[in-house]
């Protein structure tokens, strides 16, 4: 079978969970059966290199694009590198597209190639209306680039069951055409690894109580509520925010008013790190955290969760999306609710209640070194017994080749 990827990232360049699922994903994928499947990756950027039975080509087309709003030009660019991903393909059994960043690409790729076309649901647009900031109004073009390229998928992956029943109600996506596969973790990378030099690069203290937050400065990522928050914790919490790439620069700026000013409510030590830092780095951050805090106001899985439950730390997690299919309250960590405002606007009704109720969360957790210590065993239990790449692979090939078998094959 030839496999080919579509997808905005992959390393070096991930941003998010979805950088990290191709990245994976793609890799086992490639062992499976001994290696017999081909897998090629179009991606943004200027990767070229062949490993094996892999091959990972960046797409990184120039042109200068007139446009009436300059933020419309983050849609035109990836409909730009996606005419040259589709006519790159030669040919193909299975196109999986990851984000709609690789939406277009898809589509044309089955027409062109005849391929069975694959989405895995990362995000829906309809849920991240905050994307107008980055977009304009060109995020109606992308929701429309989105709901286009699921009428036309011969098959959905789900990363859980909550997206499941949202593509589904949003895109009228049959059910028997959507598969649920979770993310995974690759066990043997994020597992507890302290490292006393990167604490001492980033001054952390190691004898202090550590509530960590990693992930970008978006909206989605509720970073602010969590910034909200901080006032509430008990005394000796030291906050330590691995927080960089702000979606704009107007949330840039928010961010940093909003810690300034918890800096002058709080006595307790706040650490932000403004770089979006190395795999081994961010794992030694895990492993020295008390708690991870994912404060998310939308997150169709949440592979963060996965990494600190894998680094054996308690987790403290909005209960959006599918974070509930993975923290299991009072055993793994604890389930704070956003109480939407609606379905489409996932932000919570009332945000100071909401940054009251994660501090609560989070000093529960601190309160008790004995519920620390549990939570962080029963989550790496957690993670082994249910999040491996390699059985996440195997589903997703199967998956392929069930849609292959339909109508007389891909081609």
């Amino acid at each position: 079978m030839k496999i080919v990827i579509l997808t905005n990232e992959f390393p070096p360049n991930v941003y998010g969970g979805a950088g990290v699922h191709v990245e994976y994903l793609t890799r086992e994928l490639a062992k499976l059966e001994d290696g017999k499947h081909q897998v090629e990756i179009l991606c943004f950027g200027e990767q070229d290199e062949v490993r094996g039975n892999t091959k990972v080509k960046g797409v990184q087309p120039s042109f200068n694009f007139p446009a009436s709003d300059e933020r419309h030009k983050k849609v035109f660019d990836p409909l730009l590198r996606n005419l040259v991903m589709a006519g790159s393909v030669k040919d193909a059994d299975v196109v999986h597209c990851h984000t709609w960043y690789s939406h277009f690409g898809g589509c044309l790729v089955k027409q062109l190639a005849g391929a069975k076309l694959v989405l895995t649901t990362h995000s829906l647009e309809p849920h991240r209306p905050w994307k107008v900031e980055q977009l304009g109004s060109a995020y109606h073009a992308s929701a429309w680039l989105e709901r286009t390229a699921y009428s036309n998928a011969d098959g959905v992956v789900a990363v859980s069951e909550s997206m499941k029943k949202d593509v589904n109600e949003i895109y009228g996506v049959p059910f028997e055409k959507i598969k649920v596969i979770h993310n995974g973790i690759d066990l043997s990378q994020y597992r507890l690894t302290p490292n006393p030099d990167v604490l001492a690069k980033y001054k952390v203290d190691p004898s202090k109580p550590i509530a960590l937050f990693v992930g970008r400065i978006t909206r989605q990522k509720g970073i602010i509520h969590l910034v909200n928050a901080i006032k509430h914790l008990r005394p000796g919490t030291q906050v330590v925010l691995c927080a960089g790439a702000p979606d704009t620069k107007e949330i840039g700026e928010e961010m940093t008013a909003l810690v300034e000013k918890a800096r002058k409510e709080t006595q307790n030590e706040i650490l932000w790190i403004r770089d979006m830092l190395p795999k081994d780095e961010v794992i030694s951050l895990y492993t020295a955290a008390s708690v991870f805090v994912c404060p998310s106001v939308y997150e169709p899985f949440g592979i963060i969760n996965l990494e600190a439950m894998a680094c054996e730390t308690a987790v403290v997690a909005s209960a959006v999306g599918g974070i509930p299919e993975v923290v299991v309250p009072g055993e793994t960590g604890f389930l704070v609710p956003t109480d939407p405002i609606s379905a489409s606007n996932v932000e919570p009704k009332d945000p100071a209640l909401f940054s009251r109720n994660l501090a609560d969360a989070v000093n529960a957790v601190l309160a008790s070194p004995e519920k620390i210590q549990s939570m962080a065993k029963n989550g790496r239990k957690r993670v082994e017994e249910m999040f491996s790449w390699t059985s996440i692979a195997h589903r997703t090939l199967d998956f392929y080749k069930q849609l292959c078998s339909e109508n007389g094959g891909a081609k």
